[in-house]
């Protein structure tokens, strides 16, 4: 298996530590760690990674402008935002300017981080996929009858399919699941399991838009 290549920006070398700790148990994590942004943006341009983990207040970069910076250096890229208490507002912001996650460093564990980042991985593959989808049904001409309640669709010979088994069908696009905070929420608490504070935060935000 091709390993997973993880861009770390981090100034504080106790929580680059940490972090460099955690993820090092999963041995198909590879992490590049700087402590500025201008060293992520050249590492960016110089070599290939599959996410970002970046702090947002960085020697050279504050706030909101450091997760912009990086979403204009490398969109195709999932970014996840390491936050400290008192900073949410900020971490939602980029969320909401198309950060895949973000994490309080006061919650940090081996299991959620290295969940979070596999997950934001998967979600922003499925996230071009959907897009490259769309683009090509937005060309199919005539209505599309989808159930209001299930959301399937009706194809030309009348029959009822999944939304993902029409647009496979009619693009080239192959699907992959993933699971929505809520959903999560859910089938945790149905097999009694603890649900994160920044998991249900994360589902609240969503629930919202």
């Amino acid at each position: 298996m091709k390993p997973i290549q993880i861009l770390l920006i981090e100034d504080s070398p106790s929580d680059a530590l940490l972090v460099k700790a955690l993820l090092t148990e999963d041995p198909a994590l590879i992490i590049t760690h700087v402590p500025n942004l201008a060293g992520g943006l050249t590492m960016l341009a110089r070599h290939e990674f599959d996410a970002v983990l970046s702090d947002l207040g960085l020697p050279d970069s504050q706030g909101l402008a450091t997760f912009e910076a990086l979403q204009k250096d490398a969109p195709q890229l999932p970014i996840v935002i390491l936050t400290i208490k008192g900073d949410m507002h900020t971490a939602v912001a980029a969320i909401q300017g198309g950060a895949q996650d973000y994490l309080p460093k006061s919650e940090l564990s081996e299991l959620l981080l290295t969940r979070t980042i596999r997950y934001a991985i998967e979600r922003k593959r499925l996230n071009r996929q959907l897009q490259a989808a769309l683009e090509q049904v937005n060309t199919l001409s005539g209505l599309l009858p989808i159930c209001g309640h299930c959301k399937k669709i009706r194809d030309d010979k009348g029959y009822w399919n999944q939304i993902e088994t029409y647009i496979a069908h009619h693009t080239n696009v192959a699907f992959s699941h993933g699971i929505c905070p809520t959903c999560a929420i859910n089938t945790l608490e149905s097999e009694s399991l603890p649900v994160s504070e920044s998991l249900r935060k994360a589902a609240e935000f969503w629930v919202s838009k």
